[in-house]
């Protein structure tokens, strides 16, 4: 509607105009020599519009005739584009259906229309990859990571290469590279902690470590790399607190303590891991300085009193008693054991040698002896270190099984568990 009265009133006002100038008279002249032009003024306005008309619809056409090769070049570029980003889409779906091939004949048709842009620099190398051919991978990694906007994405691809055929020294460098180039990266960061753990950088592992990590663990195997001995007893320290009941870390603390002279709390920190989980490994620093028996079964009875009922701690006064010569006191813990049906290997055996302890070399002592070393042969195990992978028995906690390389598996299985390093692949 406001379009319509605009051309009405446009329309109204060239009328008025025309009439005005109909009405208004007047000649124009024009001499050139003895040649005279006289026109009406109306009819001069009128040529003027009309000559400036066909100027500016002259100039109009000129401009137009002198852009035409621009966008003629603007047209093919920009169908060039449409069908070089048709080519990017199908070979992102032959990659993501594992056609390499396709992928590869897709990849060649976008760099030929869009050029070698990070995009499709990565998609060959991607292609390339999915195709086997990862020397022709790696050539396209590097050529973006030449590239200012893409180094990034050029040195991820050489680092995944580098670890994926074990080559530590080159991975390490790419990482490093990497960090420079994308600082506090995510993916990177999760990279470099598996790189740590393959190549047996605890320290490196444990800055890298995620918080729900077993930082215990970590901080101990750190600490057993580390050759300066304050920076040592100060990863022990953290070991302990991370986990109190990690017995590996504890150990090491306490003993890191004894040794600076600080024995009360060495002996507190052993009595705060057997609170946490026992362990018998605990009770062997903490018993010996106490030579005298029945002295012994007093400090047991010390390190398990904030964990009398668990069954490592029964084992260890039903021990310490029986070397004192306190047989009741030892089968009231041994039989309180399996009441509770908690008796290992260890508690059978125990108790044939508290038949002989008690009754000497009789006949009915050595049927007793019997019908517990047959309950013996039938119970559950003792915990042990075991590698969770081979199944290899090791007499501590290590973070690597000597017996088939394998980080992070070997654990104590049975009632006392211990944190563990991440598991990765061994070297």
């Amino acid at each position: 509607m406001r379009s319509a009265l605009l051309i009405l009133i446009l329309l109204a006002a060239g009328v008025a105009a025309a009439f005005w100038l109909a009405d208004l008279g007047g000649t124009v002249e024009i001499r050139v020599g003895e040649t005279f032009i006289g026109l009406a003024f109306p009819i001069a306005v009128l040529i003027l519009l009309a000559a400036a008309a066909l100027l500016l619809g002259l100039s109009s056409l000129v401009g137009a005739l002198r852009r035409w090769p621009e966008r003629m070049r603007a047209r093919r570029a920009a169908r060039r584009r449409e069908q070089g980003e048709a080519a990017v889409t199908r070979a992102l779906v032959a990659l993501a259906a594992g056609t390499g091939d396709a992928a590869r004949l897709e990849v060649r048709k976008a760099r030929g229309l869009l050029g070698d842009t990070p995009q499709t620099l990565l998609l060959a190398a991607e292609a390339e990859r999915l195709s086997g051919r990862e020397e022709a991978a790696e050539e396209v990694f590097r050529a973006l990571a030449q590239r200012e906007d893409a180094r990034f994405l050029g040195l991820r691809g050489l680092l995944r290469q580098a670890m994926a055929r074990g080559d530590w020294d080159a991975a390490l460098a790419l990482a490093r590279e990497a960090e420079a180039a994308q600082p506090g990266a995510a993916w990177l960061r999760e990279e470099r902690a598996q790189l740590a753990l393959r190549t047996r950088d605890w320290r490196e592992a444990l800055a890298l470590s995620p918080p729900e990590a077993p930082r215990a663990a970590l901080a101990l195997a750190a600490a057993g790399q580390e050759p300066d001995p304050d920076r040592a007893a100060e990863l022990e320290r953290q070991a302990f607190q991370a986990d109190p009941g990690f017995a590996p870390a504890a150990l090491a603390h306490a003993r890191r303590l004894e040794q600076g002279g600080n024995a009360r709390r060495a002996r507190a920190v052993l009595e705060e891991a057997w609170a946490k989980a026992p362990h018998p490994a605990l009770a062997e620093p903490y018993l010996a300085s106490e030579p005298d028996p029945l002295l012994r079964v007093k400090a047991a009875e010390a390190l398990v009193r904030r964990n009398p009922a668990h069954p490592e701690s029964r084992l260890l006064l039903a021990r310490t008693a029986l070397d004192a010569g306190l047989t009741g006191r030892a089968r009231n813990e041994l039989e309180a054991l399996r009441q509770e049906g908690m008796a290992d290997r260890r508690a059978f055996l125990m108790l044939a040698e508290l038949e002989e302890a008690e009754h000497g070399e009789t006949p009915e002592a050595r049927a007793a002896q019997a019908r517990w070393l047959r309950e013996a042969a039938q119970a559950p195990a003792e915990p042990r270190w075991r590698c969770g992978h081979c199944g290899a028995e090791h007499n501590e906690w290590k973070p690597v099984c000597p017996a088939c390389d394998t980080v992070g598996q070997i654990a104590w299985t049975g009632t006392a568990p211990a944190a563990r390093v991440p598991t990765a692949a061994g070297a």
